[in-house]
């Protein structure tokens, strides 16, 4: 049997930030069916197709740059699958690139990220001054609601920045420990906008090559 690995690169965006990760599985799922591509299934009495997001994106989200890795039992041409799969997407889903990947290549570990979050103006005034105390910083622990101890976060966040309105951060993903976007916002002293209808944007996932 002949076993394709391939990457792809879509971005999740409208209504589909408020599908979950279990869904968004699903779909990609029901999408690869409809485009006629030979999945590669997991043996045993529930067998699924072997699927992988190396970052789930956290619900409520929109991602311009995220990545599933898929195999396949079959050859199927690169451009083909990318043309396949975007003709039947679901709104909200754009199916951005496909790459195939040699059989021995490990599967994607993400090593940083970038985020973006649009601020009203009322959230502006002391905000550049909290960015730079934070940057500042040699250490910047954090708890964390129900677990012991706390988490430094300042080796975490790479790059933080203010322009035209609008927050982007880089932060890295270390395998000893993470740091949230929604956890450095709140860190800066930023309400809970999401919750007014602001929502942050994963930008890019960046992988080890």
């Amino acid at each position: 049997m002949v076993r394709e690995r391939v990457r792809l690169r879509f971005a999740k965006q409208g209504d589909l930030r408020f599908l979950g990760h279990r869904d968004l599985m699903r779909a990609f799922e029901r999408l690869c069916r409809r485009a006629r591509l030979p999945l590669h299934f997991s043996e045993g009495f529930h067998p699924r197709p072997r699927m992988s997001f190396p970052l789930p994106l956290a619900l409520g989200m929109a991602g311009t740059d995220e990545i599933v890795e898929i195999e396949l039992c079959g050859a199927v041409a690169v451009d083909d699958l990318c043309e396949r799969l975007a003709d039947r997407a679901p709104p909200g889903l754009e199916i951005r690139s496909a790459e195939r990947l040699a059989q021995r290549r490990p599967k994607a570990r993400v090593r940083h990220v970038w985020y973006e979050l649009p601020l009203p103006e009322r959230t502006l005034p002391g905000l550049p001054e909290r960015i730079e105390r934070l940057l500042a910083a040699r250490a910047w622990p954090v708890s964390r609601p129900g677990r012991r101890g706390s988490v430094d976060l300042r080796p975490l966040v790479e790059e933080l920045a203010l322009a035209s309105g609008r927050l982007t951060m880089r932060l890295r993903i270390d395998p000893s420990g993470s740091v949230s976007a929604r956890e450095v916002a709140a860190e800066l002293g930023l309400p809970e906008l999401e919750h007014q209808g602001v929502h942050f944007t994963r930008t890019a996932v960046e992988i080890e090559r």
